[in-house]
């Protein structure tokens, strides 16, 4: 009985390497010197691309190729299929060199310095033989790092996102705070704004949460770093949301203008799914949560 399953395409990973490179870059020229091969080969790999799928992915407009619309479907496909084989690789040089190997990890500043630096710290002592790479960063930065390969773990905000499996660790409270001199006042009263920037996780949360009262949301100012928001409400920008850890730590600490939390908002220990999750990126993971769970 003859397989319902359409036939799979003989399709290498340097031809999705070469798409991937073409849509990244300004020329075609620029993508066959950033993969460090000729533009002819460049040029033919593509072609045979498309003769194996059967599908146009490129026109002449002039003397230029442009992407037609299918390019993009299997350029978004093309860079799934390569993160993945990055980690098919990257866990078979893990198992051909036992306990060593290489983990990166992207933390947000406040896992990094306010929860989570001290677990890190002792986790890096007893793996010395573990290449360690950290990154902090906003969530959105560590998301897109799992995406494409880069990240083999993210403390992040938890994202609401199919692609991405997370462990929950620890909810931080997070509080509105007001230029110096601001008594309580009602949410009608509260603003302008000094937030995180446009794509932030929190941001979106904060937004969520002041609509909800029906507070004005106009943001004058932004930073991904909370001690520079810090500082503009203190020389009275405008006012800001964030976890009490961060705006009340000196030297420009904050008091808020009232004691009950706007919202909470859940850290959590992500990794892409699907994917073959680095062994030592678990172990790190039950570290973080054996941590979370003496804080609480």
């Amino acid at each position: 009985m003859r397989s319902s399953r359409p036939r799979l395409p003989d399709v290498s990973v340097t031809q999705l390497e070469y798409l991937v490179a073409v849509d990244r870059s300004a020329t075609w020229a620029d993508a066959a010197k950033s993969l460090g091969v000729s533009q002819s080969a460049l040029s033919q790999g593509l072609a045979q691309l498309q003769r194996r799928l059967g599908i146009q992915l490129f026109s002449w407009a002039g003397r230029r190729r442009v992407p037609l619309e299918a390019a993009r479907h299997v350029t978004d496909h093309a860079r799934s299929i390569l993160a993945q084989t990055g980690d098919l690789a990257a866990w078979a040089e893990r198992i051909r060199a036992g306990s060593a190997g290489k983990l990166r990890v992207g933390m947000i500043d406040a896992a990094a310095v306010d929860h989570f630096g001290e677990t890190l710290r002792e986790f890096r002592e007893n793996r010395p033989e573990l290449d360690l790479h950290v990154i902090v960063g906003p969530s959105s930065q560590l998301l897109q790092g799992l995406g494409t390969g880069d990240l083999d773990l993210a403390i992040c905000v938890q994202p609401d996102d199919p692609e991405v499996t997370h462990v929950p660790l620890l909810d931080e409270e997070l509080l509105v705070y007001g230029p110096p001199g601001i008594r309580q006042s009602e949410p009608t009263r509260w603003g302008p704004w000094v937030t995180f920037p446009q794509g932030s996780l929190t941001r979106d949360l904060i937004g969520k949460a002041l609509r909800a009262l029906r507070a004005p949301f106009e943001v004058v100012a932004e930073s991904n770093q909370p001690e520079v928001l810090s500082e503009m409400v203190l020389i009275g920008m405008g006012w800001t949301v964030l976890p009490r850890i961060q705006a009340e730590r000196p030297p420009a600490s904050l008091t808020p203008v009232q004691q009950t939390p706007l919202l909470k908002r859940t850290l959590v220990a992500a990794t892409r799914h699907p994917g073959l999750t680095n062994p030592a990126a678990i172990e790190l993971t039950e570290e973080l949560q054996r941590h979370a769970t003496a804080m609480s």
